[in-house]
């Protein structure tokens, strides 16, 4: 099942403003109740959470930004 253009772009500002913010919430609140690590391995973990939310909506972003091919 093929999402179309519209609804694309409408789900990727969904997540871009609402998916997001909830997701570094989630984010931080769970390295505060995560014991102490070290300084570098809790960047590592942070870099790794930054990167890691956007691969399984990849998908949505492509594309995005290109003028609708629809029209």
């Amino acid at each position: 099942m093929a999402v179309g253009y519209k609804a694309r772009k409408r789900l990727a500002l969904f997540i871009l403003v609402i998916g997001l913010p909830a997701y570094i919430v989630l984010a931080v609140t769970m390295m505060g109740i995560a014991p102490g690590f070290s300084k570098p391995i809790e960047l590592l973990i942070y870099v790794l959470l930054g990167v890691a939310w956007i691969f399984p909506i990849k998908w949505v972003f492509k594309g995005i930004g290109q003028p609708d091919p629809d029209a």
